[in-house]
């Protein structure tokens, strides 16, 4: 259970806009999350980087707010602030005394939604993202990664870097950026989160007459149609690269699993991959790094996505532990699938997927991110819920329709070795 944290309380305006509140008892600060579905899967082919650029641009100012004046007001207040871009969304966020939240609210939505776009401003900041595109590039253990996710993921937006493509990058102007804000930073695209310290019954109010309520609703922006991204779809295959300056090999991994709005089916992997590889106690870090010490070290995680899900394997290890490696993954995974799971095991990993849930509840900042995600896509659950559809797995249940989607030969595999 959650004792003394209520559901979140819900507004929407008639352009579609949203906004959904939850205080938190005890709480010092207030988070304001701005989330609005606009990350990189949705991105025309030309527009290869938009998603994080336009993240960056944002705070060079808007229409009343000079560049740098925003981060200044902002910790001027006592507050702090940052934004990140995935996939699927984007999201702005302020965490900030409840006595300026009015304020900071007031600045957050003129920054995100009226952004000032200069062209000098624009020239400068794309050597930033190139930088940041160029160390990433640099780093052999995120080459392999990205290219893991473009061989599983062939065709699909989720295979593409978010940072963009450089030659793309080169080609992007602020028109372009303009109308890619124009097209997806529509009413019903887009929500704000408010958690914490959430004592200024004026917020509720403010928003209402926010920027947010000039945005156009999604389906009235003229000429400007926005295409989903099409359901994902894991390639099954092998392959080996050598990289520079790689320190030691790494197995890489990758399984389709089901989309986030299948919440019965992300706890049920969220267990699985507990099961496999959560702790010293799991049965791929017990038998290959405890027992056998094949490897430096073993993941396997979750990434909930909305076109579907990922589950991502990475182990470190010698090149030619790498077939031993392999045979061993095998192993264990047949293993897990004929024998069952016994009850302390059993009991170990409901409790680590309960108390991962239950520790994300605990800040404004994690608690706005939950409910602002929930709101974005609709998902209008109650925060017990994923609890209530963790007791409905069990062993058997969990072997048949969530193990299963872990089969070793359903994935992708990338052999990542040092040149």
């Amino acid at each position: 259970m959650l004792p003394g944290l209520a559901e979140p309380e819900r507004r929407r305006l008639a352009n579609g806009a949203e906004l959904v509140s939850l205080p938190l008892q005890g709480a010092p600060l207030v988070c304001l999350d701005f989330l609005c579905r606009a990350g990189s899967a949705f991105e025309a082919e030309s527009e290869s980087g938009m998603a994080h650029f336009l993240e960056h641009m944002v705070f060079k100012g808007s229409r009343s707010l000079a560049a740098g004046e925003f981060d200044r007001r902002i910790e001027a207040l006592g507050g702090s602030s940052n934004a990140a871009t995935g996939f699927d969304d984007v999201h702005y966020h302020v965490l900030i005394p409840p006595q300026a939240a009015a304020e900071a609210l007031d600045l957050l939505l003129d920054l995100v939604l009226r952004p000032r776009l200069e062209t000098e401003a624009f020239a400068m900041e794309r050597q930033v993202v190139l930088e940041e595109l160029a160390q990433s590039e640099d780093q052999p253990e995120e080459r392999a990664l990205q290219h893991l996710l473009e061989r599983a993921c062939p065709g699909h937006p989720y295979g593409q870097p978010i940072l963009g493509r450089r030659q793309a990058l080169l080609g992007h102007d602020p028109t372009g950026m303009a109308a890619f804000h124009h097209r997806l930073y529509g009413g019903g695209r887009c929500v704000l989160a408010i958690s914490g310290a959430v004592a200024d019954g004026n917020l509720v109010e403010r928003f209402a007459s926010s920027a947010l309520a000039d945005l156009p609703a999604a389906g009235d922006i003229a000429g400007s149609p926005v295409l989903a991204p099409p359901p994902l779809a894991v390639a099954v295959g092998e392959e080996r690269m050598s990289l520079p300056r790689l320190e030691a090999a790494r197995l890489l991994m990758a399984w389709w699993q089901p989309p986030a709005d299948d919440l019965h089916g992300v706890m049920g992997t969220d267990l699985a991959t507990t099961v496999l590889a959560e702790g010293r106690r799991s049965r791929l870090v017990e038998r290959l790094r405890e027992q056998l010490r094949l490897v430096e070290s073993i993941d396997l995680d979750l990434h909930a996505m909305e076109c579907g899900s990922l589950a991502l394997l990475e182990a470190v290890c010698e090149v030619e532990e790498l077939p031993a490696v392999r045979r061993a993954i095998g192993e264990v995974w047949q293993e897990v699938m004929a024998e069952p799971i016994g009850a302390a095991e059993w009991e170990r990993a409901r409790r680590l997927v309960a108390n991962a849930y239950r520790f994300g509840l605990e800040s404004p900042g994690s608690v706005a991110g939950v409910i602002g995600n929930s709101a974005l896509w609709g998902r209008c659950q109650t925060l017990q819920h994923p609890l209530e559809l963790l007791q409905r797995w069990s062993p058997e249940t969990l072997r048949k329709e969530a193990l299963v989607r872990l089969d070793p030969s359903r994935a992708f595999v990338l052999e990542a070795v040092p040149s």
